[in-house]
């Protein structure tokens, strides 16, 4: 785990200390099913009950013995005396292992979970804040029509609660343990014991099982985190182009005292965002790794522990980090509403050439011939002459067709705005919610368009 992305509480998830215990939890859970049954005597349970791991002695036998699991059940035999030889019975180590990894990646999907769902929360006030908040729509990164800063950030809150759905789904996937013995075959413990640790631990049972729970599951875990991290890289991305000097519509926060270059006084850099970027990739190569894994040789190998000691607590602590980052960012996300408004100017008229098109085929113009028409003045425009609604209005096969006072009102952005809030229906949002967050009223119809933030 890298200790400057390590937020506290996910990194106690995935400490030795908390992997370690899980061990011992699961052991104690097995040994309890033993005395159920008779063959752990009652006498030998408070000792093996309040049995410990002390980390330093463990890590003095691995040493020596090479095998962590062998350390962990001699340090802890230390502590428990000549009844330790009842811990551990009919197990084989990825009994202990697999499944106090799937207590912990269940906690970190949990924690996951809760700032997923902060996230969310932020999205949505911010989509309703910002809803009738016109800018420009681009497409291939190129000026297209009217959209507005509340509808973009409408798709990211959409987008992010489906995500949620899925990491819902992947939690289930690894909430499972297995006590099923060497090759899975239950040839020293009863499937009935499993089924009784398991659901001490709240874990469900892993059907069918070899010595391993099947990297599958591993697998679709760390894909949901990467899809995770893939959306909140497409936020980002998005932050980071709206920051830049020739758009300057929306910046990251700036706090007092922060510096953005060494060199250059003058920079504000989107480095926050920038850093969801880059840390996206890493989610990307671990999801790659836990795929390979899938794959082992018979009932198994452990070609895939080596990875998995590290992709697995770091793919939690860096989604962590960056879910927690980018709640920060879209929480106070500085925006430049006039910037917008003038941005939306630089064509001259160009993002409403659809509207005109359309009327001019509800005027009788063959669809074809008005396209041309639109694109010629267009192009004309685009090359320093006229506004498209000067060039369209003295051109007498649009004004014969369409008087002057009714071509200009199709250069409202109002007129393309006006389903955002059908739109902000659909996804649940309401006005209500977006003013309280931001303590503003907020406008009632795309066609009453503030431009203060």
């Amino acid at each position: 785990m890298i200790e400057r992305y390590t937020r506290p509480e996910m990194g106690e998830i995935w400490s030795e200390r908390r992997k370690i215990d899980a061990w011992l939890a699961v052991e104690k859970a097995v040994c309890e099913g033993w005395n159920r049954r008779g063959r752990i005597a009652d006498a030998a349970m408070p000792a093996i009950l309040a049995a410990t791991c002390d980390l330093d002695r463990m890590r003095q036998i691995e040493r020596e013995v090479d095998h962590d699991v062998i350390a962990f059940l001699r340090a802890t035999g230390e502590s428990i005396g000549p009844d330790a030889r009842f811990v551990h019975i009919g197990l084989t180590s990825s009994d202990v292992v697999d499944t106090g990894l799937a207590l912990q990646m269940t906690a970190a999907a949990d924690l996951l979970n809760a700032g997923l769902a902060r996230l969310i929360d932020v999205a949505g006030r911010q989509a309703v804040r910002y809803r009738d908040t016109p800018m420009i729509g681009r497409t291939h990164g190129m000026h297209a029509e009217p959209t507005t800063l509340g509808l973009k950030i409408a798709v990211w809150f959409d987008e992010l609660r489906r995500q949620r759905r899925r990491l819902a789904l992947a939690r289930e996937d690894i909430a499972v343990g297995k006590i099923s013995g060497a090759v899975g075959t239950h040839a020293h413990v009863p499937p009935d014991l499993e089924d009784e640790v398991c659901r001490a631990l709240d874990l469900g049972v892993a059907a069918a099982s070899t010595q391993i729970i099947q990297r599958d599951r591993h697998a679709f875990f760390l894909a949901v985190l990467a899809g995770v991290g893939g959306t909140l890289e497409k936020i980002a991305t998005e932050i980071r182009h709206l920051q830049r000097t020739e758009v300057g519509e929306a910046e990251e926060p700036f706090d007092p005292g922060n510096q953005g270059s060494s060199a250059m006084p003058h920079k504000r850099n989107p480095h926050a965002s920038e850093r969801v970027s880059g840390l996206a990739r890493l989610l990307r190569g671990y999801a790659v790794t836990a795929a390979e894994n899938i794959t082992l040789w018979h009932e198994r190998d452990i070609s895939h522990s080596s990875t998995e000691r590290v992709i697995l607590p770091d793919a939690c602590v860096v989604l962590d980090f960056m879910l927690h980052e980018m709640a920060d960012i879209l929480d106070r996300l500085e925006v430049n509403v006039d910037r917008m408004a003038s941005n939306m100017e630089l064509t001259k008229g160009l993002i409403y050439s659809q509207p005109v098109l359309l009327a001019l085929v509800d005027a009788g113009m063959d669809r074809h011939e008005a396209y041309k028409v639109v694109q010629s003045h267009a192009h004309r425009t685009l090359d320093g002459g006229p506004t498209l609604l000067e060039a369209l209005a003295a051109d007498p096969s649009v004004n014969t067709r369409i008087d002057r006072n009714a071509l200009a009102t199709l250069f409202d952005p109002g007129h393309q705005l006006h389903h955002v809030s059908a739109i902000f229906a659909r996804l649940g949002l309401n006005a209500e919610r977006g003013a309280a967050a931001s303590g503003q009223a907020v406008p009632a119809t795309a066609h009453d368009i503030s431009h203060e933030p």
